[in-house]
């Protein structure tokens, strides 16, 4: 399974990235869990400690190796650097490594949020297509509110592109922005899950305003998550009801992939 997650800021899409990557590791499966948000915290949701946290370098602000690979150093805009470069070794070199599961940072060139076509951002994008499309591990992207990262060729190979809501009007509108931007792209399917929901009330809320976006299920507000957050734990070792609910979550999209 290759699965994008991405929704406004706090809504939660982090935890979720974070549990599926776990229950998957204990199916035994080796996965891949992509920080592709610029504000990077999947770190300290997967429950790794703040020291180590501090020594993985985002990969786009590795200097010596944009200029390794792309044949330019970072930050040039235009020129002449490579497209295609080689990135199939950098999850072993450069991920870090916590219960079956490999974290890669991916960080965020300076100028990427203009959409420069500048050497790491190139990079970030062909390591992002090498993941989704040519590893055979399950791949678990961390994004940003929008889906910059992916290009066509990258998105229509995932195979479930999660929307993270929240019960309010702005992240409804969120989901639905995403859901032209992914379609756009080639992307199939898109899933919307709810999340902080207090009650059928929520839910029906968030259901009517999706119209024919596909709700997945919901997951409950749930105060052990903030307390996790705090700890700098992973709530999947300590919110067994929300890890439940995102098993249900898991099941539902598998189900409706594999009937596909």
């Amino acid at each position: 399974m290759k699965i994008a997650i991405t929704g406004k800021g706090g809504v939660g899409k982090t935890t979720l990235s974070s549990v599926l990557s776990h229950l998957y590791a204990a199916e035994g499966k080796r996965v891949i869990a992509v920080d592709a948000d610029p504000d990077a915290n999947l770190a300290s949701a997967l429950g790794v400690s703040r020291k180590d946290a501090e020594t993985i370098r985002p990969i786009a602000e590795i200097g010596e190796l944009v200029e390794e690979r792309m044949g330019t150093k970072p930050g040039t805009m235009g020129g002449v650097f490579k497209l295609n470069p080689k990135v199939d070794d950098l999850p072993e070199e450069l991920g870090f490594r916590l219960d079956g599961i490999t974290l890669m940072i991916m960080g965020k060139s300076k100028a990427a949020s203009s959409g420069c076509y500048c050497p790491e951002n190139v990079l970030l994008r062909r390591l992002l297509r090498h993941l989704v499309v040519e590893r055979d591990e399950v791949v678990i992207v961390d994004m940003e509110a929008g889906i910059e990262h992916l290009t066509r060729g990258t998105a229509d190979s995932v195979d479930a592109f999660i929307v993270v809501v929240e019960p309010g009007q702005r992240s409804i509108q969120t989901a639905g922005v995403v859901r032209d931007m992914a379609k756009g792209l080639g992307v199939k399917k898109v899933y919307v899950v709810a999340n902080k929901v207090r009650g059928k009330a929520d839910i029906e809320f968030v259901r009517k305003g999706l119209g024919e976006m596909d709700l997945a299920g919901a997951i409950s507000f749930n105060n052990d998550v903030m307390e996790a957050d705090i700890a700098g734990a992973s709530p999947y070792g300590r919110c067994p009801k929300t890890v439940d609910e995102i098993r249900n979550i898991k099941a539902v999209i598998e189900q409706s992939f594999n009937a596909e």
